[in-house]
């Protein structure tokens, strides 16, 4: 993670690529695309179309150029030429001057008009996604937000108003997180889950305990969970404490996807910023 995210001079929503596409992520869709699909064409100075009744890739990726020409593009049929460079050269362009959600809809007919291993593309395609912390996913063939704005909203507003301990655990999570070379979701877990013992050991002025037995003393603040709430988060303390959680080497790194420290780090944060609040109520 930079110094400006580290600091916080760096919001998170521009980490987590919710609203927006940086050039490395464009680059590897762009990437995929080239060696899913564009090195695969054949074509001589006759052009790819007259080659498609002898090479069936051809006549496959000839029936893809018509569908993006007439239902992507929205283009007379008549002005898709028959030279591949030409037609590769606008393609390149439009990819690299497009909006960001433009380049989705495009990577999506893309999955969807593409007669090949489309399994492979979707899996492909999401492993850059998570890579380049992009807040979309393929689902059912289909790109759909895994992050909501809210959920930003709730780290964002729980590192700016925590104490130092607490600030540090939220930020080691967030990097360990959204570290693009080398994420560590575990670690990332630990984190998040560290912070909100942190605050409740702030709160109820005592630094020893287990965040169970802490969050039954916040009563002794006037500060009341329901029972289920209680239970929650001692039930989440648990699965990253016990021998077979998250502390402890036992759980393969393998099995943790970027999805779940995402969860673990955004219902941390709100705890964070509901305990902060009832207990502003009570100063």
């Amino acid at each position: 993670m930079k110094f400006s995210e580290r600091y916080n001079y760096t919001k998170i929503r521009d980490v987590v690529q919710i609203e927006s596409m940086d050039e490395p992520l464009r680059n590897g869709l762009w990437s995929l695309l080239d060696i899913y699909i564009w090195k695969h064409v054949q074509y001589s100075n006759n052009g790819y179309v007259d080659q498609s009744l002898s090479n069936p890739l051809n006549k496959t990726f000839n029936q893809l150029c018509i569908r993006l020409w007439l239902h992507y593009f929205n283009k007379p049929i008549d002005t898709l030429d028959n030279d591949w460079s030409v037609v590769h050269t606008y393609i390149r362009k439009y990819f690299f001057e497009c909006q960001w959600y433009e380049v989705y809809d495009f990577i999506e007919f893309i999955a969807n008009n593409y007669v090949g291993n489309k399994e492979w593309f979707l899996v492909t395609c999401n492993h850059i996604l998570e890579k380049e912390v992009s807040a979309y996913r393929f689902i059912g063939g289909k790109i759909t937000r895994i992050t909501e704005p809210q959920e930003i909203e709730a780290i964002e507003r729980a590192i700016d108003s925590a104490q130092d301990s607490v600030k540090t655990h939220l930020h080691r999570s967030l990097e360990l997180l959204s570290n693009r070379e080398n994420p560590d979701y575990r670690n990332s877990m630990k984190e998040a889950i560290s912070a909100v013992e942190s605050l409740v050991k702030i709160t109820v002025g005592d630094e020893k305990g287990t965040l169970g037995q802490l969050i039954k003393k916040l009563e002794d603040k006037k500060i009341e969970l329901h029972s289920a709430l209680k239970s929650a988060l001692s039930n989440l303390y648990g699965y990253t404490s016990d021998e077979n959680g998250i502390r402890h080497a036992l759980m393969e790194s393998s099995t943790i996807r970027f999805e779940d420290a995402k969860f673990f780090l955004v219902i941390c944060s709100a705890f964070i910023n509901y305990i902060k609040a009832k207990d502003d109520v009570h100063c």
